[in-house]
């Protein structure tokens, strides 16, 4: 043992260190956490640095990024350097004392450590510009924008650039690296520059949105690389994380395009990532840094490398392996005695040693010594020569991040405390900000204008933005006096710099209001993001100060602005979006046309907004009900809960509790809303949610209970009063009484099927604000709850007997479990009975007209435009054994004549129907379309690739997995378009409405190595 730690020290202290500094994130570019300089002999704390505000995390629950959990460190000549993703500063500290240099800001947040060379910092900002600073005085050298434009979009809950720097720099052989953008399809960017003059060598703009593999097998889009987590380099290559999924490698001479295996590591990726010469680690997978190629993993997320091996946690051990024949290639022979060769990693480490404590989560080495960090929140120090720990301290919170530099050892926690150990300090100094009471002094006019308009507007929740913020004055007292987080805007750039200091003063920089320096006319903000529109110049100057009384910015269906002095201030309120939509119901409306109205979603699509995926939602494979929108607010149902979200920004708009409401759609493989239909529906300013035998009406602004309507009792006094089917229209609630011993099979995997169910023995309507009965309807045989359509002041439904092989308990199962069942009880088994379809007055109940000729369709939607009901099936990948999906018939939905009647050639193949869509006159059935009056074929065809899940649509654009989220306009000729990085849900969770493309996540459970897991909001953006 002794001779191997003695050959550890001597490997670990080969390497030349960089003077005392740490000068990037890990170190060194290959992020290889190493330096060959000791800690001091007898560490003590010297000081603590605590920060306003704790991290403002990009990715809160998403543990594959934790990149910004902490204020990582780096040091140079003596400073300590960090960003602040709350405040958006960039920090340089007196590395002995931690008393404040200087601080920069950023019009965004600093989410990555800066790197220093030369004298000279570099720090990447969300606002999409890499800042180049004096690192002894904080003064600007240099900036340089990463993204094409200084567009900004709400992300992850901050204003940020269309292209955020996400890709921290990396600095190798004199030139830096750096990258910006989130989403493929938006635009990805990775440079190669000059550090001291901020010149690009080269640059590399068409790596996210190429064509290539996704994760799942078969699946393949126009979505490449993302830029989330510090940039790698070795000799020859730059790595570049990815966001979940594994690095992708460019030349580092030319930035060309080398390697990026998605598919092939569909399971793997983070934004952990070391480099040596030889070896790529990503979250404790161990590839060949040439080629790529998976060799295997250690299970390790925390490590460090020196030139010869790498030191690891294991459990409750420290460990090391030498690099030189970590992974060889061996010659073996199989059983007929061919030879075969193959790579094989060597995961036994040649040196360990028990620690006192487990679970690491940060991992250095200085020196002869491994300093690791664990969740527990205690720092060790173990001394490989002594082969023991010799030094442990605790802090407050998780130590995330660790960096060593002239002896000193530097502890940064996820609660936004950096700790500086070194020699011998007498009494630590404790760093805390001090908070100013009255940066503004008196500020009268200001403070009397803030409370006008909280008291005008009724607005204290949400995003302001502050138009022509002059000094800040306004947005200042605004913040004391409300939850509003606000953006503001000034074409003078002194004003807007005292305003920062005097907001920062107070606390309130970053958090709560955020300054940018722009002209009001042309300001880089997102459109509808602003639920309140101000402007702090108007109180002074009046509503000249404005160039126009309305601004792009102000939301839709009820965003205020209250712009002038007090006393004389103008306040307009913007209506709903001209030429914007509704999705009211499981398939967009209750004639299940699986369209909305809506005029403006067109492509090129692009970002709106995107927000961490952070309301629990069920598994994937469940298949739950369709997100809702109405009157500006998306409607979620996740596990337990119901959320209303502003479509336009993503901020939660309130949550109401509903335990247990999609537990049954919690599991693997189930049909789920694909039988079931919806659990809930909106319609004139109400949400109404059935649960057990009840219906909640709930305020679709104010998640407030307004009412508890109960099913009726059906005549035949059944106990059962499951509440099935539900939709509304005109101020009537519909609803059923599911048959809770027609048990459907499950899709492909065990599951429990008995409370999704997807038939009713009786029929009602209710007023939707009394709940009183207005009619019933007591079928002979069941209604299918796929087969109800309602539109046009008629409700259309087929009453026919329940398909036996559909059942649980079916025929196919008694096979499968190996019994042998007659051939009568074969051909019984296969029967389904034709049915009658009705058409019943809405308002009263009274039959208008039935047909019981040859009624065979499990499916209905109907045309209200054009007076024409389809019948049909559902043939989709996740059917029932009835969904035969080779006919369907139109009738007159008036009196019902039939139309035209045609076969229905089934696209087979994986993923490849969905449900008929009814976009005006055309129908769409997945790969082509035929006219709604005649029958006829319009010659229309479409692909796409891997996709469970329904096409939804609008009038301009169809939207589905396809691979990841796909997209075709129906206006142009572009074929099948992609959003990158992202995939959708197995059922229906991407809806056109608002003029939007709205996606809440719906991806629980899916390990899949997706580049993001986020909800988000699309618009058209850009120009074909």
């Amino acid at each position: 043992m002794r001779r191997f730690i003695s050959l550890l020290i001597l490997v670990l202290s080969s390497i030349q260190s960089n003077a005392a500094d740490w000068p990037q994130f890990k170190s060194d570019a290959g992020r290889t956490g190493y330096t060959a300089e000791p800690l001091a002999k007898d560490l003590n704390l010297r000081w603590v640095y605590h920060l306003a505000h704790s991290p403002s995390p990009a990715w809160q629950s998403e543990m594959r990024m934790p990149f910004d959990h902490a204020h990582h460190v780096t040091v140079g000549e003596g400073i300590v350097f960090f960003g602040g993703s709350a405040d958006g500063k960039v920090y340089a500290l007196d590395a002995d004392t931690g008393d404040e240099k200087w601080t920069f800001f950023t019009n965004g947040p600093v989410r990555f450590a800066p790197a220093y060379w030369k004298g000279k910092v570099y720090a990447p900002s969300d606002d999409g510009f890499l800042y180049c600073l004096n690192a002894k005085d904080g003064s600007l050298v240099w900036k340089k924008s990463g993204g094409p434009n200084r567009d900004m979009i709400l992300g992850n809950d901050r204003m940020v650039s269309h292209w955020p720097v996400r890709g921290a720099p990396a600095i190798l052989d004199e030139v830096l690296y750096f990258a910006a953008g989130v989403w493929p399809s938006d635009g990805i960017f990775i440079y190669a520059i000059d550090p001291e003059t901020g010149d690009t060598l080269w640059v590399n703009d068409d790596s996210g949105g190429m064509e290539m593999d996704q994760p799942h097998g078969g699946a393949r889009a126009k979505s490449g690389v993302s830029a989330q987590g510090y940039l790698v380099a070795n000799r020859d290559t730059l790595f570049l994380p990815t966001g979940r999924a594994v690095p992708a490698a460019f030349n580092r001479d030319d930035g060309s395009f080398r390697y990026f295996h998605l598919q092939s590591n569909r399971r793997l990726g983070g934004s952990n990532v070391l480099a040596t010469d030889d070896f790529l680690m990503n979250s404790g997978a161990v590839f060949d840094a040439s080629g790529g190629e998976l060799r295997g993993s250690l299970h390790q997320t925390v490590m460090a490398a020196g030139p010869k091996d790498l030191v690891y946690s294991q459990g409750r051990q420290l460990a090391a392996n030498h690099l030189e024949g970590l992974v060889t290639e061996e010659t073996t022979a199989d059983r007929k005695g061919e030879e075969t060769t193959k790579w094989v990693l060597h995961k036994k480490p040649f040196w360990t040693m028990s620690v006192p404590h487990s679970g690491a989560i940060s991992l250095i080495v200085a020196g002869s010594e491994v300093i690791s960090g664990t969740s527990a929140g205690t720092v060790s120090i173990t001394d490989i020569e002594a082969n023991s720990v010799v030094w442990a301290e605790d802090v407050e919170g998780s130590p995330l991040g660790l960096a060593a530099a002239d002896g000193h050892l530097f502890v940064s926690t996820d609660k936004g405390a950096i700790y500086c150990y070194g020699g011998s300090q007498p009494d630590p100094i404790i760093h805390s900000k001090k908070i100013a009471e009255a940066p503004y002094g008196e500020n009268t006019e200001s403070v009397q204008a803030a409370e006008e308009i909280l008291e005008k507007t009724g607005v204290a929740e949400g995003y302001c933005l502050d138009l022509a913020c002059g000094d800040g004055a306004l947005a200042y007292e605004l913040a004391k006096r409300s939850n509003l987080r606000i953006y503001g805007v000034d074409a003078d750039p002194e004003r807007i710099e005292q305003a920062r200091q005097k907001l920062d003063a107070a606390g309130l920089y970053g958090t709560r209001v955020t300054l940018v320096h722009a002209d009001p006319k042309d300001h880089p903000f997102p459109d509808y993001f602003a639920n309140l529109v101000v402007s702090g110049r108007s109180v002074d100057e009046g509503v000249e100060a404005l160039p126009t009384e309305s601004d792009r910015s102000q939301r839709p269906y009820g965003g205020i602005a209250c712009i002038g002095k007090p006393g004389e201030m103008k306040v307009s309120e913007r209506g709903e979006l001209a030429g914007a939509g509704d999705w009211t119901h499981q398939y967009s409306d209750p004639a299940n046309t699986i369209c909305s109205d809506d005029q403006l979603v067109k492509g090129p699509l692009g970002m709106l907004w995107f927000r961490d995926a952070d309301q629990k939602m069920p598994q994937r494979h469940g298949r739950g009900p369709a997100p809702l929108f109405y009157e500006g607010v998306l409607l979620v149902e996740g596990m337990d809960t119901l959320r209303g979200v502003d479509a336009y920004n993503g901020r939660t708009l309130w949550e109401y509790s509903l335990p247990g409401i999609l537990k049954d759609f919690n599991q693997e493989h189930l049909v789920g809303a694909a039988a079931t239909h919806s659990n809930f529906c909106v319609a004139e300013g109400s949400v109404y949610v059935r649960q057990d035998d009840h219906c909640l009406r709930i305020d679709l602004h104010t998640g407030e209970l307004l009412d508890t309507f109960t099913a009726p009792t059906p005549p035949d006094g059944r106990r059962s009063r499951t509440w099935g089917y539900i939709a509304c229209q005109d101020g009537t609630l519909y609803g059923s009484l599911a048959d809770e011993e027609h048990v459907i099979k499950k899709a492909y995997r065990e599951s429990f099927m008995n409370d999704l169910l997807s038939e009713s023995y009786f029929f009602f309507a209710m007023d939707s604000q009394t709940g009183q009965v207005e009619w019933t309807f007591d079928p002979k045989d069941s209604i299918r709850h796929n087969a109800i359509a309602i539109g046009n002041g008629k409700v259309f439904l087929i009453d026919r007997p329940k398909a036996r092989e559909d059942l649980a308990e079916s025929v196919a199962k008694s096979r499968r479990r190996g019994e042998t069942p007659t051939q009568e009880e074969e051909i019984e088994s296969r029967i389904h009975d034709p049915g009658t379809l009705y058409a019943f007055e809405a308002a009263t109940g009274k039959v208008l007209w039935k047909e019981d000729k040859d009624v065979y369709g499990t499916l209905l939607a109907l045309s209200p435009e054009h007076d024409v009901l389809l019948m049909g099936y559902q043939y989709t990948r996740f059917k029932q054994s009835s969904e035969v999906g080779d006919r369907m018939t139109a009738y007159r939905a008036e009196e019902g004549t039939a139309l035209w009647d045609r076969n229905i050639e089934r696209p087979m193949g994986y993923g490849s129907s969905s449900r008929p869509i009814i976009n005006d006159r055309t129908v769409y059935l997945e790969p082509g379309a035929f006219d709604l009056l005649t029958g006829e074929d319009t010659g229309f065809s479409m692909s796409r690739s891997y996709g469970c899940g329904v096409i939804t649509s609008s009038e301009s654009m169809m939207l589905f997995r396809s691979a990841t989220l796909g997209y075709l306009d129906l206006e142009a000729d572009a074929g099948t378009e992609n959003v990158g990085g992202i995939r959708p849900g197995c059922w229906i969770n991407a809806i056109p409405a608002g003029g939007l493309v709205l996606m809440p996540d719906a991806s629980a459970g899916c390990t899949c190595s997706y580049l993001n897991r986020a909800s988000i909001a699309l618009h058209q953006y850009g120009e074909r």
